[in-house]
């Protein structure tokens, strides 16, 4: 069948689906999408400063009972404050300076009437009590919750999963993502026999005589609420010191005690990934809360400092070559380095919006192409991003430009965010500029929350290129820019089409087997040739097309 694009389409649970269900598409928002996903008055007027997150897992009950202690800085005076915890979980009581607080429950989201107004730059704490038997998962981590399993040993494994749908689905916090906090004390009590792994670093561990311990795990940077995590299992521990930018990084990894043997094999990938990361995007952001591997009975997730892992250890993406389907993507573990670049995009810089999801995926699927090159050479880098848009669909805008209410767009945050910046790559033209750029929005966004605007904008005076017409072409348009052209009487004719109002992206071409950049417009221009030799540079997210019809195309190969 002869289509303008040949578009190879993926089912949205496969790894374009990390964002756990948020891709469906719904009409209208309703009052507990806006509750969960804008800043509503109940959260604007105080700051996060610290949670201590206190619980006791109960694997044969699948229950969890305990409570978090939320410190906060007050911004404004208010005394009406929105805590989220998702159904069937339950808050059962809140104090304040010892003091009982009433509150109410509206679906997912409580709100507690504090006892006065809260004054300006005071920092106050409250303790919320809480238990219930929280959502289970079905399919993580698409579809968010808790993983009660057991290791083939008829050992518990136990772990959490929760972008997208929010980690108050299991214990109550702030749930936007534009408020990190900025440290927290994670304790676990759990059966003896068991060891939890969560963020950060461990303090000590508490044994009892009811025959449980208590894990405290503590981390001394901004968390996202997502990025918390606790994993529960007959874990055995191995590690190493790597030698990186900013000194010694401890590298910890957990691994079920029987895949001990594999995973000191697979996971030498592990500081490779540090190394190719630390060379494209700056320092480590969390060697003071070091990093760890955490296997899971699901497939992995970027968890801050504890990424978690289950790809059975092979290469590819459950041994697949997957999102691009180059060899090269056999030259790795999908989940090391995916999840694993997640700390830089996504952990260290965090989207404010989920609207804006393609700052974390995009970016994240660029640095695997990064992650080849640095091992393999550019040309295997450009290889593995060309390939990976047969996956790209175009159904939607990366950005639908719908804030507030907790709502992703399309799958292609990940491929075709990928390609996006490889295109601006090209069009920088500039390698050395280029990976300073990367570098710098890493040490400028250190530990912040961000816009794609700001990133954008960010972007554009770096590179010193006006990029606004790119990147709502890019991300706002789901068309592809299409590369008109005929040879005609010695002469090329060429301009944009499928594109919006006064974009004018430069390109690089081979006219003659001589390379040079035109500068199409969506008006017809023209260049003289002494052949019918023309090529497009395959690095250009692009569609050409002769209008002759001797080519329709997308340039993926």
């Amino acid at each position: 069948m002869t289509l303008r694009f040949i578009i190879l389409f993926f089912i949205v649970f496969t790894i374009n689906g990390f964002s756990q269900g948020l891709m469906e598409d719904k009409l209208l928002p309703t009052r507990q999408d806006t509750l969960r996903g804008s800043i509503t008055p109940e959260r604007e007027w105080w700051d996060l400063t610290y949670y201590h997150l206190d619980i006791k897992v109960e694997p044969d009950k699948k229950f969890i009972r305990g409570s978090n202690t939320v410190g906060y800085k007050v911004l404004k005076s208010n005394k009406t404050m929105q805590i989220d915890l998702q159904e069937p979980m339950e808050i059962t009581s809140v104090y304040s300076n010892g003091e009982s607080l009433k509150f109410r429950r509206e679906g997912n989201v409580y709100f507690i009437e504090l006892k006065t107004r809260q004054k300006k730059n005071d920092i106050n704490y409250l303790k919320i009590f809480y238990e219930g038997f929280p959502k289970e998962a079905i399919r993580p981590p698409w579809d968010g919750g808790l993983s009660w399993t057991k290791d083939k040993n008829g050992n518990h494994f136990i772990a959490t999963s929760c972008q997208g749908l929010g980690a108050s689905v299991w214990w109550p916090n702030k749930d936007h993502m534009y408020d990190e906090v900025d440290s927290m004390l994670i304790s676990v009590n759990i059966p003896k026999n068991l060891t939890n792994v969560s963020n950060g670093r461990l303090r000590k561990v508490k044994e009892y005589k009811d025959n449980t311990k208590t894990f405290d795990w503590f981390v001394s940077n901004p968390i996202n609420n997502y990025g918390v995590n606790i994993n529960i299992g007959d874990y055995i521990n191995f590690c190493e010191v790597y030698k990186g930018e900013k000194g010694n990084l401890d590298i910890n990894n957990y691994v079920l005690s029987y895949n001990l043997d594999k995973a000191k094999e697979q996971f030498k990938q592990v500081p490779m990934m540090i190394e190719a990361f630390e060379y494209w995007f700056g320092p480590y952001p969390f060697y003071e809360d070091s990093f760890k591997m955490v296997e899971v009975p699901y497939l992995g997730m970027e968890h801050q400092s504890s990424i978690t892992y289950g790809n059975g250890f092979q290469n590819g993406y459950k041994g697949t070559s997957y999102p691009s389907n180059s060899k090269w993507g056999l030259e790795f573990d999908y989940i090391i380095i995916h999840e694993g670049g997640h700390e830089w995009f996504a952990n260290n810089i965090t989207y404010i919006d989920i609207a804006d999801m393609w700052l974390h995926e995009g970016f994240t699927t660029y640095s695997e192409n990064l992650y080849v090159e640095y091992f393999f050479g550019k040309e295997a880098g450009a290889e593995y991003v060309i390939s990976s848009r047969s996956g790209i669909s175009n159904n939607k805008p990366i950005i639908t430009g719908e804030y507030d209410i907790n709502r992703e767009s399309s799958g292609d945050i990940y491929a075709k965010g990928a390609n996006v910046l490889h295109t601006l790559r090209q069009i920088v033209n500039d390698d050395k500029l280029w990976r300073k750029t990367l570098r710098g929005i890493n040490k400028d966004f250190y530990h912040k929350t961000v816009s794609s605007k700001q990133i954008e904008n960010y972007l554009s005076k770096k590179l010193n290129l006006n990029l606004d017409k790119f990147f709502d072409q890019y991300l706002r348009d789901n068309r592809v820019p299409t590369l008109e052209y005929e040879v005609l009487n010695g002469k090329l004719n060429f301009r944009w089409t499928d594109v919006i109002y006064g974009f004018d992206m430069p390109i690089e071409v081979k006219i003659d087997n001589i390379k040079k950049i035109i500068y199409p417009t969506v008006e017809w221009k023209k260049t003289k040739m002494s052949s019918h030799s023309f090529e497009v540079d395959d690095d250009y997210y692009i569609i050409k097309r002769n209008i002759k019809g001797f080519e329709n195309e997308i340039l993926d190969n």
